[in-house]
């Protein structure tokens, strides 16, 4: 059966998956956590409207952006203070909790975008990913609702790109471009964020992705999930004692090697069972376990289910 996503003929850009039997080797740990995530196709759309206007984003299962070309708005979310937003700011909402936008605080928001009036013209880029909410990569749990990303050099030359196969009259290829450059402004986001971070921060993935070594130790990980990692062996491969490393690790991840270990091998195995068609054996052995009934057995107690009839499901949905 073919897993062919299919692409958007309409204005907005849609992201074709990475092919799931594709290696991991070279990739980094951010990568890994947006393709494990990943249930659907994000979009994006350039938008131009005139003051009055107001639209209400429902929640979803997934993460936003918002990024401002011309005029001003302002971010009205569920929960905090609203956020104005001016030509070059750019807001991602990793949590699609709801949220609005408008002209100003006092205009309405519509279930919609409308014409609006003819008032001060604002435009801006929007655009949306679809993630699995359930199983948020730890390094996406800490962040807050509504993040302002700082505008580094190479953000702006994703937008810049990105805004010009949006526009009025795509070129050849528009639709390959654009949703290639989806892909990279989502991690160029994720990189920003944490690289604006506190370089003193001793906890949590800002520490983590600064740490060589347990970078090393993930990156191992994430790269070869199928192998018999032990505490012992990763620490030998971050240069640390078993204690030094088993600490430090569970401080800036969030949880201890293998916990972590197991949850990326059941995350690989959940985008291998819904992206391809490779039997249950082939899954098992990719993802480190000896027997089919081992990796079965491992992947009810994480989902709730059998790998087969989780299968089933994807297809139906």
């Amino acid at each position: 059966m073919s897993r062919n996503p299919e692409i958007m003929s309409d204005r907005s850009a849609t992201a074709e998956r990475a092919s799931p039997g594709d290696t991991v080797e070279g990739m980094d740990v951010l990568s890994d956590a947006v393709t494990g995530m990943r249930t659907g196709l994000p979009h994006a759309s350039r938008t131009r409207l005139r003051a009055p206007w107001g639209v209400r984003f429902r929640p979803q299962q997934g993460a936003g952006f918002h990024v401002m070309l011309r005029g001003r708005c302002v971010l009205v979310p569920v929960r905090g203070e609203p956020l104005e937003l001016t030509p070059g700011d750019m807001v991602f909402l990793p949590r699609e909790l709801g949220h609005g936008i408008a002209d100003a605080i006092t205009t309405p928001l519509a279930e919609a975008f409308a014409g609006g009036g003819d008032g001060p013209e604002t435009e801006m880029l929007c655009g949306a990913y679809r993630l699995d909410q359930a199983r948020l990569h730890p390094l996406l749990t800490e962040l807050p609702d509504v993040m302002r990303i700082p505008a580094t050099d190479a953000l702006r030359g994703a937008i810049d790109l990105l805004d010009r196969e949006l526009g009025a009259a795509p070129g050849p290829g528009s639709d390959a471009a654009a949703a290639a450059l989806l892909d990279v402004l989502l991690l160029y986001m994720l990189r920003a964020w944490y690289e604006s971070r506190p370089g003193d921060e001793t906890t949590g993935w800002g520490a983590a992705l600064r740490d060589p070594q347990i970078m090393e130790a993930l990156r191992a990980m994430h790269q070869r999930p199928e192998h018999p990692w032990t505490v012992q062996s990763l620490a030998a491969l971050a240069g640390l004692s078993r204690t030094a490393f088993a600490q430090r690790f569970a401080a800036t991840v969030g949880s201890p090697p293998l916990t972590y270990l197991t949850w990326w091998r059941m995350t690989r195995a959940a985008r291998l069972l819904r992206d391809s068609d490779l039997p249950l054996r082939s899954v098992a052995d990719r993802t480190g376990y000896a027997t089919e009934f081992a990796f079965a057995k491992a992947f009810k107690r994480e989902y709730g289910t059998a790998p087969g009839r989780y299968r089933g499901m994807s297809d139906a949905g």
